[in-house]
């Protein structure tokens, strides 16, 4: 139950001939993305030479009723997202797919991910002229490809042109009239798949799930720094020249990604079960009980329980009618919140010594109310595990923690943290142990846990970026 928010999932189809039914597609594809983004969603289709945009503040199935369904026509391209912002406010104008219409024609695109030189980008095409509807980093990367589109002969190119400007993490899904492109950074911060329906249509989505809810048979992921392009002609690849790292982001299969999605080949099932066995033997101790908090430290505590041979129990009941649109207006009711959400189950911790297993703690307010219930519900003693590192530095690569601000690890130790959130012990996942939690083990992106980043962070990608501006660009933007 993290504080930790990601920015968002998409997902991209292509029919090779005919019109179809695609926005009924996309639309079950958001629904089993719904977790990565709960802000807002939108669906664009390709109807015959013209793209239509439905998006708004909202769930997916609130935005999306029968009515406006009904606005989307049959087609041969869709495009879906469903988003929580890390850059930009929360309203309708910053709500993806963005859809930009020029001499070239129509364009949509979805970005999963964060630009680290995006405020440098925006700055660079608003002195070129370039006039800005929404505060997102994405509307950056929509005009990039509209202006190489003009220089290179399809879509493909101008998206492989554009990954040369950007710098960051980004998995993309560009809808063209007549073309779909799927592409991923060089680092693979952010997962992107293939799919193929059982009658015809390539499909590309943030995660197996999101395939899975619409038939749609897996076949590969998005290689890092490969664009992936699915025309009439049929589907090609190209790779971005940039040798670098691989470098996903380790909390996807800490907690972003569903439980039943598997990511460059490794379940995210499995790799949290692996996360709680070696909590079991980084951080043993006597306890009768074994629970998760609901819901990204289930596996987990399933992991330890298994490990460490301490059965393992249902600690809580989640309210399902709760979403993060809850309004708490007083401190008070804010304070509550967690009570709202969930409630120990009295029958499993009373009297017992008890093993709290959970992802990470963020801000740290959420575990000590979570520690409080199953004080309230009779605990003799809670042990405290997460099934990550301390969470000590920004994410700049698409996460709302971009300050150590609000970090709890940043400012206190680790038996500090104990004493706060009011456990009787405290133990973190090691970070040599991150590498191990795929089956397939790999690189990843752990710069929140020890600060060292794959990308430079934006101050610095903006200072670089800033010495290649032309001369009297620099003048004009010097600080």
């Amino acid at each position: 139950m993290s504080d930790l928010h990601e920015e968002c999932g998409v997902f991209g189809l292509f029919y090779p001939g005919g019109r179809h039914a695609v926005a009924g597609h996309a639309y079950h594809a958001l629904y089993a993305l719904q977790h990565r983004g709960q802000e807002s969603c939108g669906i664009a289709v390709a109807d015959g030479g013209t793209i239509v945009c439905h998006k708004d503040v909202g769930l997916v199935g609130d935005v999306f009723t029968h009515e406006a369904l009904a606005t989307l026509p049959c087609g041969q391209i869709a495009a879906g997202h469903c988003r929580y912002g890390t850059t930009g406010a929360q309203n309708r104008e910053n709500a993806q797919p963005l859809v930009i219409n020029n001499l070239q024609g129509g364009l949509a695109l979805c970005h999963n991910g964060n630009l680290v030189n995006a405020n440098t980008l925006r700055m660079q095409l608003e002195l070129g002229g370039a006039i800005f509807h929404t505060t997102s980093d994405s509307e950056a990367i929509a005009y990039i490809v509209t202006q190489q589109r003009l220089a290179h002969s399809d879509l493909a190119q101008a998206v492989l042109a554009t990954m040369g400007h950007i710098q960051g993490a980004y998995s993309l899904v560009v809808m063209g009239q007549n073309m779909l492109v799927a592409a991923r950074d060089p680092h693979g911060f952010r997962p992107l798949c293939m799919g193929a329906l059982p009658d015809g249509g390539t499909v590309f989505a943030s995660e197996s799930c999101a395939l899975e809810a619409i038939g749609a048979a897996f076949v590969r992921d998005v290689l890092p720094g490969e664009v992936v392009a699915v025309s009439a002609a049929g589907v090609t690849s190209l790779q971005h020249p940039a040798r670098c790292s691989p470098a996903m982001c380790i909390f996807e299969f800490i907690y972003f990604a569903r439980p039943d999605s598997v990511i460059d080949g490794s379940a995210v099932h499995t790799a949290r079960l692996r996360a709680g066995a070696f909590l079991a033997l980084e951080h043993p101790v006597q306890a009768d009980v074994v629970v998760g908090v609901p819901d990204s430290g289930i596996d987990a505590a399933i992991g330890y329980a298994r490990q460490s041979g301490i059965p393992y129990g249902v600690g809580f009941i989640k309210n399902r009618y709760v979403g993060r649109t809850f309004i708490q207006p007083s401190q008070s009711e804010r304070q509550n919140a967690v009570r709202i959400k969930l409630n120990a189950i009295r029958a499993t911790v009373a009297g017992k010594r008890v093993v709290l297993v959970d992802d990470s703690i963020v801000r740290g307010t959420t575990s000590a109310r979570i520690v409080s219930l199953l004080r309230e519900a009779g605990a003799a003693e809670v042990h405290m595990r997460l099934s990550s590192p301390p969470f000590r530095h920004p994410c700049y690569f698409g996460t709302d923690i971009d300050s150590e601000d609000a970090l709890i690890a940043a400012h206190h130790s680790v038996e500090e943290i104990r004493t706060l959130i009011g456990a009787d012990s405290i133990g973190y996942l090691p970070v040599d142990c991150l590498h191990k939690l795929p089956e397939r083990g790999g690189s990843f992106c752990t710069g929140c846990f020890t600060g060292d980043y794959p990308v430079p962070p934006p101050a610095l990608a903006a200072k670089n970026q800033f010495e290649t501006l032309h001369p009297k660009q620099a003048e004009e933007v010097a600080p």
